[in-house]
C-alpha cells in the first residue's frame, strides 16, 4: 500500500497510537525501562564500591557513559539465543562496557533490576497522574463556583426532584474526585524500593560477597534506595516486592475510575434528551468542524464523555489482574506473575492519564444553558411549589385541609394536559383562575421564586471548596496553567 509503514501491519494498542500522553507512554516504553536497569546497575556499582568491594572509579565511569546508548537490535538477538531479557541486557550493556563487564549485575538477582524499574515506573506514573487530577478538581472548582447560586433541577432516580444548584452538584463530583486525589496521594506516598535482597529475599549473595559483614549489607540497600529516589525499601521480600503492592496501586486507579465515569455519564445525561423535552442544560466543548454524527449532521453527540466512560470500565476491569496474581503466587514466587504484570500495570496507568486528559479537556470548556436550566424549572416547579401555596394559604387565614383538596385536584388536572395531551404544565395558570386562592395571588411570584428553593446550596459550595477542595491543589499550584487539546 502506498504511504503505509511496517507500524501499520501490526496491531498497535491505541492506549498508545490513540490517546495517550508522550510522558505516560514514555514511562512505560521499552526506553525507559531498560535504561533504569542500566542505572540501578550503576547505583548497585557504586554502592558496592563505596563500602569497599574491588570496583574501580573507570568501571563506574564507563557505565556512566552508556547508560542511554541501548543496542536493541543486539539486546533482541541475545534474548532470542538466552530466552532471558535481563541477562540480554546484560550481555549488551557488557559489551559497550568492557571494562566494567565483570561487575555489571554483581551479587544480585535479575529481580533487583526489573522490580525495582516496575516500582519506579509505578512511583513516576503516580506522579505524572497526580498533577492532571489537580487540574481536573481546580477547573470543577472554578465551575462550581461561578454556578455555585444558579437554581436547576435536582433528579432522583432520574425523575425531577427538589431544586439545586448547578455549583452543588459539581460539588458531588469534587467530593469524590479529592477522595481519590487523597488515595492516589497514599499509594505513591506507601511505595518502597524492593532494594537488594538477592535470589529469595534473604540477602545472602551480598552477606558473602561482604565476608559476613551484616552491616555493610544494610548499608548497600540503603545506598541503592536513595539513589533511586525512595526513602525507604521493604525489609522483607521474597524474591519479588509483595503483589499486593499492584493491588494498592490499580485499587486506587480504578476507583478513580469509577469516579470518572460517573462524572462522565452525569455529563452526558445533561447533554442528552430527557423524557419530556431536550434537556441539554450544559454541553462538552465541540470544535468548529466537529462531526457529531456521520448520518444525522445537527447532532452533537457527548464523545469525550463517552470516551472518558468507555475506557473508565477497562480500567476498573483490569484490577482482577493484580487481585488474582497475587492470590496465586506460590511461596518466595512464581513466575506467572511476570507476562500479566507487563500488561495491567502499564496499561492502568495509560488509561488512567487518558481519562483524566479527556476530562480536563470537558471541564475546561463545559457550556451551561441558563435559559434551558430556567425552562425545565418553570415546567415543574409549580408542582413542587404546591406545600409553599398550602402554607401561605393558611398564613392568609385558609384551612389547610381545604388547601390541599384544592391543589390535588388541580394538579391532578394539570398533570393530565402534560401527560395526556403533551402540553406545558398550566397549574400556576390554575391556581391564578381560583377565586380561592385570590388571597395570596399577589405572592405567587414571590413563592416560585427557584432561588426559594435551593435551600443553603451556594453556602455549602463556598464552604465544601475553601475546607476542602482548595487546600489539596496547593502542592499542584505551578502545574496548573497546563492546558489539554485533545489529539487523535
Amino acid at each position: 500500500m502506498e504511504g503505509s509503514g511496517e507500524e501499520f501491519m501490526k496491531y498497535r494498542s491505541p492506549l498508545v497510537s490513540r490517546y495517550a500522553s508522550k510522558e505516560m507512554a514514555f514511562n512505560f516504553s521499552d526506553m525507559k525501562k531498560f535504561t533504569t536497569w542500566r542505572r540501578l546497575w550503576l547505583y548497585l556499582a557504586k554502592a558496592e564500591k563505596e563500602l569497599g568491594l574491588p570496583i574501580t572509579d573507570a568501571q563506574v565511569s564507563e557505565m556512566e557513559s552508556h547508560l542511554e546508548d541501548i543496542d536493541f537490535i543486539m539486546a533482541a538477538d541475545e534474548e532470542r539465543k538466552l530466552r532471558h531479557d535481563v541477562m540480554a541486557h546484560v550481555h549488551t550493556f557488557a559489551h559497550c562496557c568492557p571494562t566494567a563487564a565483570p561487575i555489571i549485575h554483581l551479587g544480585t538477582k535479575y529481580c533487583n533490576a526489573k522490580n525495582n524499574t516496575d516500582l519506579i515506573m509505578l512511583r513516576d506514573g503516580f506522579d505524572i497522574l497526580l498533577p492532571k487530577l489537580a487540574r481536573v478538581i481546580d477547573r470543577l472548582a472554578n465551575f462550581a463556583e461561578k454556578y455555585a447560586g444558579l437554581p436547576t433541577l435536582g433528579f432522583t432516580h432520574y425523575q425531577p426532584a427538589q431544586l439545586t444548584t448547578v455549583g452543588k452538584r459539581a460539588c458531588l463530583w469534587l467530593q469524590d474526585l479529592v477522595m481519590d486525589m487523597r488515595n492516589l496521594q497514599r499509594a505513591r506516598e506507601d511505595l518502597r524500593f524492593r532494594g537488594v535482597k538477592g535470589t529469595t529475599g534473604t540477602q545472602a549473595s551480598f552477606l558473602q560477597l561482604f565476608q559476613g559483614d551484616h552491616e555493610k549489607v544494610e548499608e548497600l540497600d540503603r545506598k541503592v534506595t536513595e539513589m533511586a529516589g525512595f526513602k525507604k525499601s521493604y525489609l522483607v521480600t521474597g524474591q519479588t516486592y509483595s503483589r499486593k503492592v499492584d493491588i494498592d496501586s490499580l485499587c486506587v486507579l480504578a476507583s478513580l475510575a469509577a469516579t470518572v465515569h460517573k462524572v462522565a455519564t452525569n455529563i452526558s445525561c445533561l447533554i442528552r434528551t430527557f423524557s419530556f423535552s431536550d434537556l441539554k442544560e450544559i454541553e462538552e466543548p465541540f470544535e468548529k468542524e466537529q462531526i457529531g454524527s456521520s448520518a444525522m449532521p445537527y447532532k452533537r453527540n457527548p464523545m469525550r464523555a463517552e470516551r472518558c466512560c468507555s475506557l473508565a470500565r477497562h480500567l476498573m476491569a483490569l484490577v482482577s489482574d493484580p487481585l488474582q496474581t497475587a492470590a496465586v503466587q506460590w511461596l518466595e514466587r512464581t513466575l506467572d506473575d511476570s507476562a500479566n504484570r507487563r500488561i495491567s500495570l502499564p496499561e492502568s496507568f495509560l488509561t488512567a492519564d487518558i481519562i483524566l486528559s479527556t476530562l480536563q479537556n470537558i471541564t475546561e470548556g463545559l457550556v451551561v444553558y441558563p435559559k434551558v436550566i430556567e425552562r425545565h424549572i418553570r415546567h415543574e416547579l409549580p408542582f413542587m411549589a404546591t406545600e409553599n401555596i398550602i402554607m401561605a394559604m393558611v398564613k392568609a387565614g385558609g384551612n389547610r385541609q381545604d388547601c390541599h383538596e384544592k391543589i390535588r385536584v388541580l394538579s391532578q388536572q394539570a398533570a393530565a394536559v402534560v401527560k395526556q395531551e403533551g402540553g406545558d404544565n398550566d397549574l400556576l395558570a390554575r391556581v391564578q383562575a381560583d377565586p380561592y386562592f385570590a388571597p395570596i395571588i399577589g405572592q405567587l411570584d414571590s413563592i416560585l421564586d427557584p432561588k426559594t428553593f435551593i435551600g443553603r446550596a451556594p453556602q455549602q459550595v463556598t464552604r465544601f471548596l475553601s475546607e476542602e477542595v482548595r487546600p489539596v491543589l496547593e502542592p499542584y499550584k505551578s502545574k496548573m496553567d497546563v492546558k489539554i487539546e485533545l489529539e487523535l
